[in-house]
């Protein structure tokens, strides 16, 4: 048998190498890549992990409601706006690897207020569901009772005196009383959704609630009307506040001179969809809080509202 060429050899040699050195780049870009996500991942990580601040946020989602309490690992969600918006809010304020909300609130159950909350259940695990038993014919609120059923949540029906703590964050319910109109809102009722049909406007049933941090106190007042207010007041409960959500976007039947006084509060804001037909937020409401000096903060005109606190003083998120 006649041997290759000495050139051949030589040649075939070069190419096994040339072929090896290809080959090993290759595996180095692997693994150079592999370290740059990494690193990537490890400073994402950093840079999201949450502070020791509470934030509160109002969403910017248009005509509806969702503020977003956090502390660090832990979420309060308080309603979901209409639609899908609310996600957004979530994906910016929340660390990407967390997909869990300790607790999300339902003030009461019309499509401003529940639209988002069916996404927020399909994409987030929900620990606790704090929503009265209150019921609601639409069909967007059949699909959500379904969703919040189906999930692992616990289902809680609040009432006035109820007090729940998540760490730092102390949520003290004020409305709604614990029997109304003969109905009972929560007692034998806890754990239910749609336990009655509504006998009256389903704003007297909005859950309105006392958020405190340390010194930091707030007022959640979902879209509770003026008819509801003198009964708030005489629980004893309404204190003296650094924050508002004025209720029901700012609507000349929600909030009265006789709660402002009672809460006092520094800052106002109001959850409003810019030019909405409703005419929200209406002029009576705007007097009364400049005659009292209240810093008023709109999401119509200031988009997203975050208010930070380290439990002694707050400030606002540029």
């Amino acid at each position: 048998m006649n041997n290759p060429p000495l050139a051949v050899k030589v040649k075939n040699f070069e190419l096994c190498i040339l072929n090896f050195e290809l080959k090993m780049k290759s595996i180095w870009r692997y693994i150079l890549g592999f370290l740059v996500l990494g690193a990537v991942s490890v400073w994402l990580t950093v840079f999201t992990f949450p502070d020791k601040n509470l934030h509160l946020i109002v969403c910017d989602l248009g005509q509806g409601d969702a503020i977003l309490t956090t502390y660090g690992n832990v979420q309060v969600l308080t309603d979901g706006g209409a639609d899908n918006k609310v996600l957004s809010c979530l994906s910016r304020h929340m660390p990407f690897w967390d997909r869990e909300i300790e607790m999300v609130v339902l003030t009461h159950p019309q499509l401003d207020h529940f639209g988002g909350l069916v996404e927020v259940f399909k994409r987030y695990k929900v620990d606790t569901f704090l929503g009265n038993s209150v019921d609601a014919s639409s069909s967007g609120y059949q699909v959500l009772k379904k969703e919040i059923e189906s999930s692992q949540a616990q289902i809680v029906n609040p009432s006035e005196g109820m007090m729940i703590r998540l760490g730092k964050i102390h949520y003290d319910i004020v409305n709604p009383p614990q029997n109304f109109d003969g109905a009972v809102i929560a007692g034998q009722a806890v754990g239910v959704l749609g336990a009655f049909t509504a006998s009256r406007d389903l704003n007297d049933y909005s859950v309105v609630a006392n958020l405190s941090y340390d010194n930091f106190r707030a007022l959640l007042t979902g879209d509770i009307d003026q008819n509801m207010i003198p009964d708030i007041l005489k629980t004893g409960r309404i204190e003296k506040v650094d924050y508002l959500k004025v209720p029901h976007h700012g609507s000349k039947n929600g909030l009265t001179k006789e709660l402002l006084d009672a809460t006092d509060p520094k800052v106002a804001v109001i959850s409003v969809g810019k030019n909405n037909r409703y005419g929200h937020p209406h002029e009576e409401v705007l007097k009364l809080l400049r005659e009292t000096g209240t810093k008023v903060l709109r999401t119509d005109k200031n988009g997203e509202v975050e208010v930070i606190t380290d439990g002694k003083k707050w400030w606002m998120k540029n």
